[in-house]
C-alpha cells in the first residue's frame, strides 16, 4: 500500500516533466506546452523507502506518454543520467526524482506486474488516524505466466530501443528483459508476459510493458 500525503510540491510533478520530457528521444508532443496528467499507477517498494509512480501524461495535444518515476530522500549514486529534478515536498522535504528505468528498485516491481499480475499499490491517506483510500485512476492487467519473478541482479542501466513503435526502454532484472513502452497504444500483446492498462476514456487496453 502507498501512503500519500496531502502536500504541496514545488515544482509540481507536471512542471518537472514539462522541462524534462522534451529532451527524451521518445518524446512526442508540443515542446513548451503544459503537461497534462491522464492517469497514474504506483508500485510498492518493499523497503518502504522509495516512492515508485508511473505517470501517463500528454504535452499539449500530443500522444499519451509513459513516465515511470522514483522519489528518493537522497541522491541515487551513479544515476545522474536518469535524474529528472528536485522537488520540495511540504511534508517530506527535498525529494530527488529519477527516471525509474534507471533506478534499481523499479525493474523487480515491474517484473512482478508483467509476469505475475502483481497489480498496482493501493493508495491511501491518513485522515484523523483513519485510512482513506484513494480510488485508482486506471486499471492494470498483467500476465500469470507461472514463471518465477526474478529479484536480481538488476542491469546497470536501461537501454533505449529507439523511438519507433512508440519508443521502448529496456530494463533487465535477472535473466528477464522488460520493455517499457513510452508511447503506449493498443497493440498486439506478446505471449511472453505483458502489462496493459485502461482508464476513463480509454476502454481498449494499451500496452504498457512486456517481457522480451
Amino acid at each position: 500500500m502507498a501512503l500519500l500525503h496531502r502536500a504541496e510540491l514545488r515544482p509540481s510533478k507536471l512542471e518537472l516533466l514539462a522541462g524534462w520530457l522534451p529532451g527524451r528521444q521518445w518524446f512526442a508532443g508540443e515542446t513548451g506546452a503544459p503537461v497534462i496528467r491522464v492517469a497514474a499507477y504506483r508500485f510498492d517498494d518493499p523497503a518502504g523507502e522509495v516512492g515508485v509512480e508511473t505517470l501517463l501524461v500528454r504535452a499539449g495535444d500530443g500522444p499519451v506518454l509513459q513516465a515511470p518515476l522514483t522519489y528518493r530522500g537522497a541522491p541515487l549514486a551513479g544515476a545522474d543520467d536518469f535524474f529528472v529534478g528536485l522537488v520540495e515536498h511540504s511534508v517530506l522535504g527535498r525529494r530527488w526524482v529519477y527516471d525509474a528505468c534507471g533506478d534499481p528498485v523499479y525493474p523487480p516491481l515491474l517484473a512482478a506486474a508483467v509476469l505475475a499480475d502483481a497489480g498496482q499499490a493501493e493508495e491511501y491517506f491518513e485522515v484523523d488516524g483513519k485510512r482513506e483510500v484513494r480510488p485508482a485512476s486506471m486499471t492494470l492487467t498483467g500476465s500469470r505466466t507461472g514463471r518465477p519473478v526474478p529479484s536480481g541482479p538488476v542491469s546497470a542501466g536501461p537501454v533505449s530501443a529507439g523511438s519507433g513503435d512508440g519508443g521502448v526502454t529496456v530494463v533487465q532484472v535477472g535473466d528477464v528483459e522488460l520493455a517499457v513502452v513510452r508511447r503506449p497504444v493498443p497493440a498486439e500483446v506478446p505471449g511472453s508476459g505483458r502489462l496493459t492498462g485502461t482508464w476513463s476514456g480509454q476502454d481498449e487496453p494499451v500496452l504498457l510493458a512486456y517481457a522480451r
